[in-house]
């Protein structure tokens, strides 16, 4: 096996493979050959070579999403480092453990007029979980007999040693990005044959917090007396919840559980599309009524981030008494109202709270499933009646998606109108909500679907996948990968919004009009291609979308620019009669 004669790049790759980071994604570079030499010649690193910074980073991010282990992103020295940003990010906002290791030249080196240097110490400080500066380690012949030498390479190693710990530990016990910036001297390529390391490793705490009867006691008190409840589940990986406490929520007639496509939990009593719900007390007269009989005494969230705009202006406007949120590292206020974080896992709390917890008469569940319920039949029948359009495309999509599929969504329009639809519980969905970025969505599902064995499809934008096409350049793509593309020729979600539709200003500088299309990139990206413009074609399309190919398959869906918002806003007025 080849070694990096660097000291601290033999440190760097010991080390994450000690703490079982076995994904490593490089892009190519000079600076970083140490970690590039290091890295692609041990045995249990599985190494990718992706050009794009930020492609790698997401593709990286994707594969950390779905083995829920550290996965490690390799780069060289300046702005290299800087187009990782974007992922790191969304790593950060979505408990997502995303180790960035980046080459740096000497200190001396920077701000003198060299060649790709830039300030890379701390630079990512607002969003990262740890980073770890090291010293450059001079290696050098003949010291053996300079005291003072091999006392300075023996702290600067150790220094080395336990910053690289504290960076992966941090990963490890707190789900999140982690920097690692190593500044290398010349020669970068020289190998040996021997490892001259064996680094000290620090294990990671992964203790839990746990809560006792007696600090759960002034909630049981008032949970077990409360009439309202709701709970609200946001982004979760699947599985992450033991059914039997989702089963036991379900049949308190106190409960009304809210759950989004991400949420990746499934009940048939479950309230799936929260729009739904919301958008026509909206609309209706007696919204204030209504709205005052949802609001809940008691709003228990867990999870990540919630898509839904319309929840969020109803808490904030009609908050509860009690807003407890559960999570082992952090409780946003987004509702205005918080009044505990309980720091510990979803499944560690609801073991020792549920069975402690009894239930008071309440028609509160019967009365907001019974209105959920006419909810969806009058969705049933739009969805039926309406022309051509995203809205249509979607319900097309979600109908024709086998079984057992990973979905990967993109944002803006795609994950909302993916809200308004139930998914099959056997199909697992994940999308970029931590920033909510539209960058980033082909490169994650693309380094989603590497480590799948089930076929991953990524459904989204035109705008999000022109925007990172770049994703689909490396050699990575499993050949039952599918992409749908819907093209609606813009930003459509701003078409939504409020705003002077129709003027030069804003079809130029907000929808962002374009007549381009994917058919030339699939045709360089070797893509099996095909294109749908009306319902009948986009129906007959998916039919054999899905079946098995020799190549990876996209199929885009162009549909009407200026029908969209339309569609979409008479939904609500149209479900709530």
């Amino acid at each position: 096996m080849k070694y990096s004669k660097i000291p601290v790049a033999q440190s760097i790759v010991a080390l994450c493979v000690a703490k079982n980071i076995k994904h490593v994604v490089i892009s190519p570079g000079s600076r970083n050959a140490p970690l590039t030499i290091g890295f692609t010649n041990h045995p249990e690193i599985k190494a990718y070579s992706i050009v794009d910074e930020r492609c790698a980073a997401f593709f990286a991010l994707g594969i950390a999403q779905q083995i829920k282990q550290p996965v490690a992103v390799v780069c060289t020295s300046g702005s290299a480092l800087l187009n990782y940003y974007p992922a790191i990010a969304e790593a950060y906002y979505s408990d997502i453990p995303l180790v960035v290791i980046s080459a740096d030249r000497p200190i001396e080196r920077i701000d003198i007029g060299d060649g790709q240097t830039i300030r890379q110490k701390n630079v990512f400080e607002n969003h990262i979980l740890y980073s770890a500066n090291l010293y450059s380690e001079l290696v050098l012949e003949n010291m053996a007999s300079d005291k003072k030498l091999l006392q300075k390479q023996f702290e600067s190693r150790r220094h080395n040693e336990r910053e690289i710990n504290l960076a992966l530990n941090s990963a490890l016990e707190n789900n999140g990005p982690v920097h690692i910036n190593v500044p290398f001297y010349e020669p970068l390529y020289s190998v040996e044959e021997n490892k001259i390391t064996d680094p000290v490793q620090i294990l990671p705490d992964l203790s839990q917090r746990e809560y006792s009867k007696v600090e759960l006691q002034p909630y049981l008190d008032l949970w077990n007396t409360a009439k309202r409840k709701m709970i609200i589940v946001g982004v979760m990986a699947p599985d992450s919840v033991e059914q039997q406490y989702l089963d036991l929520l379900a049949e308190d007639p106190t409960v009304i559980i809210l759950t989004e496509t991400t949420s990746n939990v499934d009940h048939a009593e479950f309230f799936t599309r929260i729009d739904t719900l919301i958008g026509p007390i909206e609309k209706s007269a007696d919204a204030n009524e209504q709205f005052e009989a949802l609001q809940p005494d008691i709003l228990l969230t867990f999870g990540g981030m919630i898509v839904s705009k319309k929840i969020k202006s109803f808490l904030r406007n009609f908050q509860p008494k009690q807003h407890w949120h559960i999570d082992p590292k952090k409780a946003y206020n987004t509702f205005f109202c918080l009044n505990k974080h309980f720091e510990t896992s979803v499944n560690s709390f609801f073991q020792k709270f549920l069975p402690e917890t009894t239930s008071v008469k309440s028609d509160y569940a019967v009365h907001w499933k019974k209105i959920n319920e006419q909810r969806k039949q009058r969705h049933d029948i739009y969805v039926n009646k309406i022309p051509y359009s995203d809205f249509k495309a979607m319900q097309s999509i979600v109908s024709a998606i086998p079984k057992h599929y990973n979905l990967q969504l993109g944002n803006s329009s795609t994950v909302r109108y993916a809200q308004l639809f139930n998914w099959d519980a056997s199909q697992f969905i994940f999308c970029n909500r931590g920033t909510s970025g539209i960058d980033g969505s082909v490169s994650t599902a693309v380094g989603a679907a590497l480590v799948k064995k089930e076929p991953t499809l990524l459904i989204c934008g035109d705008l999000s996948f022109i925007y990172d096409s770049n994703g689909l350049w490396n050699n990575h793509i499993p050949v039952n990968f599918r992409i749908i593309v819907i093209n609606n020729s813009g930003g459509g979600i701003f078409r939504i919004l409020p705003g002077n539709k129709n003027t030069e200003n804003f079809d130029t500088y907000f929808e962002t009009i374009h007549d381009l299309n994917a058919k030339a990139l699939c045709e360089m990206y070797s893509f099996e291609y095909a294109r749908a413009q009306d319902s009948n074609q986009v129906n007959a399309e998916l039919k054999e979308f899905f079946n098995p190919s020799e190549k990876p398959k996209l199929l885009e869906i162009m549909t009407p620019r200026s029908l969209n918002d339309e569609v979409l806003l008479e939904y609500f007025d149209f479900i709530k009669s």
